[in-house]
């Protein structure tokens, strides 16, 4: 995965993003015990798996790479990560992305809520961060989840995320979203 450089002079936008990109290619994925997989390469992986499953909707594959970015613009903060990503790339790349990096987490809970399998496919990190972010959701909250505008597209982000989990993946570099992610910014 090489080193994004091209578009920092055309779209001094962008620099953020990008650099918070660099980033999440050298940091580890906090919360997985799996060596090796980078939170760039997670989402990388989770783009791809959403391009193949959904290939009409690039707003939903560019919140597919870029859901963990909360990671990397605030360690140590799993239970907000989701909000923390969605804050940073809404100016860019607007409210419907924003929303999707912002419903992965509480896609999880409502997945483990309404799914008795779903804790089983869970990696080991998932099931540690899902103390922190809150468990199974009460009636309320599946409600409130469901009649949001986002629900679908959100169960499928979170459905890929678990699946974007090998640090051996061979799947396209960051250049290969550079297009996707200018159309994206306008």
């Amino acid at each position: 995965m090489g080193r994004v450089s091209a578009p920092r002079e055309s779209r001094p936008d962008l620099a953020p993003l990008l650099d918070a990109l660099q980033r999440a290619g050298s940091t580890e994925e906090p919360n997985e015990d799996i060596p090796g997989l980078t939170i760039l390469h997670h989402g990388l992986q989770c783009a791809v798996l959403l391009r193949s499953a959904c290939p009409g909707d690039p707003e939903l594959q560019l919140a597919g790479l870029l859901h963990d970015l909360g990671h990397v613009v605030a360690p140590g903060r799993p239970e907000d990560h989701g909000s923390v990503g969605a804050a940073f790339v809404r100016p860019l790349l607007g409210a419907r992305v924003a929303a999707l990096i912002e419903a992965h987490v509480p896609a999880k809970r409502y997945l483990v809520t309404t799914d008795r399998s779903y804790p089983e496919r869970l990696s080991r990190g998932s099931l540690r961060t899902l103390t922190v972010q809150g468990e199974r959701m009460t009636a309320d909250e599946m409600a409130e989840f469901r009649a949001g505008p986002h629900a679908d597209a959100a169960l499928r982000l979170r459905m890929a995320d678990e699946a974007a989990k090998d640090p051996a993946a061979e799947v396209p570099d960051l250049d290969w979203w550079m297009p996707p992610l200018l159309a994206a910014v306008g």
